[in-house]
């Protein structure tokens, strides 16, 4: 992967990630910073700096290891080895929450982190950790090897199941570890004229199923999200056309053994001017007849409108994929 620069805590050489990231990345700047958390230089960027400000690379120490409470798949959040990422979403959450700041940001204390969840784990037997919610853990795999790291290590010395998603295809180094069925794969999906408008810089979704396919084949209990859904003009054709590329598409394993979640799309006004602004041509997610206000600054689906989109898609699924389970619509 390629980069412009890497800003970086100076502790953050004393750990072996660190030094490994350094010979890797011999040839750019290497900017010192006081803290990951904040980059003046890049808060002070224009919107319109989006796309470039994510060629940068952000490396330092996690402090923060509060686990959350999920229900979902998984049990727990769990503060992981990055956050951020280099594709460029248009609805990403984490924009929500870094603004324009919500470039890939590698955290190089990776054994102090696992060492914590593998302590849990004994503590709290049976619980699945998400260790991907900020971050995208096969795209940051192919900087860190931390997936390798990671999923042997957990398989070997703790307890439950770690799960994560992914919007990306390059799972073959994972396929040989010896994940002990302890690892929940979750491949994102959206349809291709989505993906190509819309989830910037991700794999295609021809990419996605061939991964979640050879993931399932590896023996990984594997899941689907269908998500966000996006209810743009066409919506019900483009998810129709979706499922069906899924039914055709996953293996015989993978029908049979698999779940969905489904989650629709949660829109806010700081996307809107980021978007404008880094991406004029892209087309603008927000629709006033369709949404609503939820919290400050955010826009969701009328409950019309959602009532409508989960009826739609419980009907299709049912009649495309069958009896496959929905963990849930949110």
């Amino acid at each position: 992967m390629v980069f412009d620069a890497v800003y970086y805590e100076p502790d953050s050489l004393k750990y072996e990630l660190g030094l490994h990231l350094m010979e890797q990345y011999p040839d750019i700047p290497w900017i010192p910073i006081e803290s990951h958390n904040s980059i003046k230089e890049m808060q002070e960027k224009p919107n319109s700096e989006f796309g470039h400000m994510k060629r940068n690379l952000i490396m330092g120490i996690r402090k923060t290891h509060k686990y959350v409470e999920n229900h979902k798949v998984s049990d727990y959040l769990v503060p992981f080895t990055s956050s951020g990422c280099t594709a460029m979403c248009l609805y990403c959450y984490l924009v929500c929450n870094y603004n324009k700041c919500a470039y890939l940001r590698l955290f190089v204390n990776r054994e102090q982190m696992l060492d914590r969840l593998l302590r849990r784990s004994l503590k709290e037997p049976g619980q699945t950790y998400e260790i991907g919610s900020n971050s995208d853990l096969v795209l940051e795999n192919t900087i860190t090897g931390n997936l390798l790291y990671t999923i042997p290590r957990f398989a070997e010395e703790g307890n439950g199941s770690l799960t994560f998603p992914t919007k990306f295809h390059m799972v073959e180094p994972l396929l040989s570890l010896n994940h002990r069925g302890k690892v929940i794969f979750r491949m994102s999906v959206n349809p291709q004229p989505i993906i190509s408008r819309i989830e910037l810089g991700t794999s295609s979704l021809k990419e996605r199923i061939q991964a979640v396919n050879q993931m399932c084949e590896a023996g990984y209990p594997c899941g689907l999200l269908i998500a966000p859904v996006i209810l743009t003009d066409g919506w019900k054709d483009m998810y129709r056309e979706l499922l069906e590329e899924l039914e055709a598409g996953l293996s015989d394993k993978m029908k049979k053994t698999m779940f969905l979640e489904i989650i629709l799309m949660t829109y806010s006004y700081v996307h809107r001017a980021i978007n404008a602004e880094a991406f004029p041509a892209a087309p603008d997610l927000y629709s006033k007849e369709l949404m609503t206000g939820r919290g400050r600054g955010r826009y969701c689906y009328r409950q019309e409108a959602r009532a409508e989109a989960e009826a739609f898609l419980r009907s299709e699924i049912r009649r495309v994929l069958g009896t496959v389970p929905v963990l849930y619509i949110s």
